[in-house]
């Protein structure tokens, strides 16, 4: 049965990273800001699905250019038309480090090592069996209303050892809707190359909708899908009224 990748989470006011799409950016959350995602995921190979319903993420500012990360999901599988199967996936834990700053000429790095737990069950098809750590290098560059981010990364278990590279080009209309799209390849015994569209609705200052879809790239009988809901919490606008003004 395919695996069914889980990205890592990220959202900015400025750029959308993580979910909806694969691709993730060296961007963290903001100190004492916190962001909590309900979604649902699908993949398709063939006659067998795989994904999660619902799948609880958050991110939590932990300090200044550190992000803290946990996914929880409930996973569904169904293998060539048999029936579909529910229980506990994997579960994700993750910190996110940015290294360099965004300036005129140089682009934001950072790492964001994570861990996956083998708390699903891998002989159900609901999890993968094993520990795996996946170790990636993100860069981000914005241009005016245009953000563009990606990197590279190693996924490693006591069983194999693959690479992932993904990039991902977005734009912002209307200050309340971001539309992107992103090409990923993986290397492994089942190398894939496949391709997401994706948006973001803002729906008020706290609410987000998200939503991409994609496929394979010269397989026609591979999909995947993710909606979801993001809440994003912090200090609010009266905090930063009452700050002391810059010193100019």
């Amino acid at each position: 049965m395919p695996k069914f990748v889980l990205a890592s989470l990220l959202v900015t006011s400025a750029a959308w990273a993580g979910p909806p799409f694969e691709t993730d950016d060296p961007e963290p959350v903001e100190p004492g800001h916190v962001e909590l995602y309900l979604s649902a995921t699908a993949r398709r190979a063939g006659a067998s699905w795989q994904g999660s319903l619902p799948l609880l993420e958050g991110n939590l500012g932990a300090a200044p250019d550190l992000q803290l990360h946990v996914v929880a999901p409930l996973a569904f599988a169904r293998d060539n038309g048999g029936p579909m199967l529910w229980g506990m996936g994997d579960v994700e834990l993750g910190a996110k480090v940015r290294l360099v700053h965004e300036s005129k000429w140089v682009p934001q790095i950072g790492v964001f090592p994570m861990l996956e737990l083998p708390t699903g069950s891998a002989a159900r098809g609901l999890g993968r069996g094993t520990p795996e750590a996946f170790l990636p290098l993100w860069l981000q560059k914005s241009f005016g209303d245009w953000t563009t981010y990606g990197g590279v990364g190693v996924r490693v278990s006591a069983e194999a050892q693959s690479w992932f590279l993904g990039w991902e080009v977005q734009r912002r209309f209307l200050d309340r809707l971001v539309v992107g799209a992103e090409i990923v390849h993986e290397t492994g015994e089942e190398s894939d190359t496949r391709f997401n569209v994706g948006l973001v609705v803002d729906l008020g200052e706290h609410h987000h909708l998200l939503f991409s879809a994609g496929r394979s790239i010269g397989t026609a009988t591979t999909f995947q899908a993710y909606l979801g809901w993001l809440v994003t919490l912090g200090p609010g606008e009266e905090d930063e009224k009452e700050a002391p003004p810059k010193p100019e």
